[in-house]
Parts: C-alpha cells; sequence; structure tokens
C-alpha cells in the first residue's frame, strides 16, 4: 500500500506535467506557460494533500497519522509556493501598469474568488507557522485550517473558465477525477464515517476518575465497541457535547485496552479544553472520530520489549502493556515524571509486575540538563549509559516511545545510537 500511494502521487504529478506539454502552443512557451505548470503542480499537491489528509483507513494503516501529517505539512509548502509563483508569472506576463492589476482583477472570469481563495490558504500557512501554532487552541487552529477547503474550492471555477490545461477531454477526465477523489474521500471517511460511528456505537461518559494531580480518565460506555476496531495504542478525536464548545474536536488516546462495551481515556488538565474533561456529567454523549494511529500490537515483532513513558505520555503504552503478547518478564517500562505523585494507574502497574512480570523503572526527579530526557539523578551518565543501564540489550528490543515530542526525540536518538534498528522503534506524534 505505501509503494501504490507513493506512485499514485508521482503518476499525478507526471500526468499533470504531460497534460501541460499537450497543451503549449506551437511558439517556445514563455512565462505565462511557466506560470500554468506552477499552478497545475500546485492544484494536484493541494488535492494529493486532502486525499493524504482525509483519513482513509488503508492510507492510516499504511504509513500512520505522524507520517501523513508530516508528508501534508512538507506538500503544503510547495503547493503554496508553486501557487505564489503562478501568480507572480501571470502578473509579470500580463500586467505592464499598476492600472492593469484591477482590470485584471475585475475583467476575468473567476478571478474574485480566486484571489479570496489565494488568501484564504495563506491564512491557513500563516497559522500553521510552529510559532504561530504554538499560541492557538488546537480547536481554533483546526476551525482555521478548515478554510483550506474553501480555498481550493473557490480556484476551482478560474480554472475552468480561464485554465486552458483544463479544456481538453482528457484533461476534463483527469482533474475531475482528482477532485472527485479528493471531495469524496473527505464527505466519507472525514464526515460520513464518523457520523456514522457516532449513530452506530453511542458513546457516552460513564465516569470520572483521577489518577494523579491534574490527570483524569474518563470512562465511557456503548454498544458493541467490539465493532468498532478500535486498537490498544490507537487515539481518536473526541468531541464531548456538554454545552458551549462540545463542537470542539481533541485528541486522546485510549489509556486502556478497548472491551465490547466499555473504552477509557485519560486526560491531562492543563487548558480550558482539558479542564472540561475533569468537570463532565455521567451521560454526557459523545461524538467520535477515530481510532488513528498505527502503533499498535501489529508493530510488535515479538520478544523483548521496552517501553518509555513520559507524563501522560505513559497511557497508550499503558494500554499496550495490556494488550501486547510478551511472555512473563520481557517487558520493561521506563516511566518518566517530575514528581512521585505525577505517577498514575499505579495499581494497574503493580499487576502488571506482579502477574506478567513487567519490570518498572520510574525516572522521578526535574531535568539532568536542557534537553535531557534523563533526571536530575541521572546527571553523570551520557544518553548511551544510561541507557545501557537501563536495558543492557535494548538493541534487541522493540522500541515504543510516547511523550512531548522533544523528549521522544532525544530517546530516539539515544536508543538509535546503542544500535536499535529503526524498524523496531515505534512512535507516533499526537502533537498538532
Amino acid at each position: 500500500m505505501r509503494t501504490a500511494a507513493k506512485l499514485f502521487a508521482a503518476s499525478s504529478l507526471a500526468v499533470a506535467t504531460v497534460l501541460w506539454v499537450l497543451g503549449l502552443p506551437t511558439s517556445a512557451p514563455g512565462l505565462a506557460a511557466a506560470g500554468r505548470l506552477a499552478a497545475l503542480w500546485s492544484t494536484d499537491l493541494l488535492l494529493l494533500q486532502v486525499l493524504g489528509m482525509a483519513r482513509i483507513p488503508w492510507l492510516e494503516r499504511a504509513f500512520g497519522q505522524d507520517s501523513l501529517g508530516r508528508w501534508h505539512r512538507w506538500t503544503g509548502i510547495a503547493s503554496l509556493a508553486l501557487l505564489l509563483a503562478h501568480v507572480v508569472l501571470a502578473l509579470v506576463s500580463h500586467v505592464e501598469r499598476a492600472g492593469q492589476l484591477w482590470a485584471l482583477l475585475t475583467g476575468y472570469r473567476g478571478m474574485v474568488p480566486a484571489t479570496v481563495g489565494l488568501l484564504a490558504l495563506v491564512l491557513v500557512a500563516a497559522t500553521s507557522l510552529r510559532p504561530v501554532r504554538r499560541r492557538l487552541r488546537y480547536a481554533t487552529w483546526h476551525l482555521l485550517h478548515l478554510y483550506a477547503y474553501a480555498g481550493i474550492a473557490l480556484a476551482v471555477p478560474h480554472e475552468l473558465w480561464l485554465g486552458s490545461d483544463f479544456g481538453t477531454p482528457l484533461a476534463s477526465v483527469f482533474w475531475w477525477t482528482m477532485y472527485g477523489a479528493a471531495a469524496g474521500s473527505t464527505v466519507v471517511f472525514r464526515v460520513g464515517m464518523p457520523v456514522w460511528r457516532t449513530l452506530r456505537h453511542r458513546l457516552r461518559v460513564d465516569r470520572i476518575v483521577e489518577e494523579a494531580p491534574g490527570l483524569v480518565s474518563v470512562y465511557l460506555r456503548g454498544r458493541r465497541l467490539d465493532r468498532l476496531r478500535a486498537r490498544a495504542g490507537q487515539f481518536f478525536v473526541w468531541r464531548f457535547l456538554d454545552g458551549e464548545g462540545g463542537w470542539r474536536g481533541n485528541p486522546y488516546s485510549l489509556s486502556g485496552p478497548p472491551r465490547a462495551d466499555r473504552l477509557r481515556i485519560t486526560v491531562k488538565t492543563v487548558g480550558e479544553a482539558t479542564a472540561r474533561v475533569a468537570n463532565l456529567r455521567p451521560g454526557t454523549k459523545v461524538v467520535i472520530e477515530g481510532p488513528y494511529g498505527r502503533m499498535t500490537a501489529d508493530t510488535y515483532r515479538g520478544g523483548s520489549v521496552t517501553m518509555f513513558g513520559c507524563g501522560v505520555g505513559v497511557t497508550p503504552l499503558l494500554a499496550l502493556l495490556w494488550d501486547l503478547p510478551y511472555g512473563h518478564g520481557q517487558a520493561t517500562l521506563v516511566y518518566r515524571t517530575r514528581h512521585a505523585q505525577d505517577v498514575a494507574f499505579l495499581h494497574e502497574l503493580e499487576w502488571l509486575a506482579r502477574e506478567r512480570g513487567v519490570r518498572l523503572v520510574p525516572l522521578v526527579g526535574p531535568r539532568a540538563a536542557p534537553g535531557s530526557w534523563l533526571p536530575v539523578v541521572y546527571a553523570d551518565y551520557d544518553d548511551i549509559a544510561a541507557l545501557r543501564s537501563l536495558a543492557p540489550d535494548l538493541a534487541d528490543h522493540d522500541v515504543f516511545v510516547c511523550g512531548p515530542d522533544p523528549w521522544t526525540d532525544a530517546v530516539l536518538r539515544a536508543a538509535r545510537r546503542v544500535g536499535v534498528p529503526a524498524p523496531r522503534l515505534h512512535r507516533e506524534r499526537f502533537a498538532w
């Protein structure tokens, strides 16, 4: 599936280029023709972005949402750059005086909505920059990101009315197929499937349990949850219909193995949205989108396994500890917290240690140094020495890591340095 998806993306760009070549005038192509090619590539990449983030199940299983997200970001940069190149080349080739710009915008069909669409895409790109994104709530960022769909839609009349590369029967079939696939996948998988699953399984809040200071678990009950096919290690986008702001979705991973009538998530209450979760009332209806993620038992190759969790990042790892078919004494959990009272699920961890031989390694305390994944008690260790102390034969283990991105990146770098091969390193980014 991964190879097929990559071939499809490359082939679509190749077809767009061939259609441009077939539409070239007999004279030497100029700036206007180069601008049309930039527009065709930009359009193709935008539609591939939509397909990649349409939550198509087989794409999610093949790549994982973190890989699709990285591809989405880089493709977005490329598509916007090409779109801006198209605008510049079109202006250079058609506008000789400042007064002609207004005539160009108002005198050609589809130019006004295309301009509005361009501004919408620029807004999406600007709010996706990391420094800006960090200042926005997830729900706000997600709402602004939806303007990308409006930007793509507003460009369609401009392309149909003015785009000479859309006029031939072959070009019409190709581009309408691409638009239809992108729109259809979005409607089916991002709208239709969540609505169907919500109505089918009828999830409601059962109870709220405080696991540690600032950390609460939400127990949910529903119908036929075994048919939801959720796996330990996966996550959903959750919308709790508790009044104002109930339609704002937030991603939370399962913190226990899914049951036929029950699911559990665990949330760190650090902001307005997460604080609301701690005050949910039993019976609150829930809208779900998912399950997503490929950090499941399917990636486990058997034998010894070591997991590294930091803070609330321990939750999907706890679910995996219940689910993975490791032998007695073959699993280690390295659990990083700043304070001893932050350790959650102690009774479950003790049961896993007693009944399944899970080795628990708490790493408690302030950081040893800026950027370090170790506590201060390991200040005399470098990363390699620390890993060899924690798991001497780590290179032969499956390694699962979950926590804040900088911490996770530091653990993964250290694991690679001690020889853990890439296929045995498992992580999935949940940060937006």
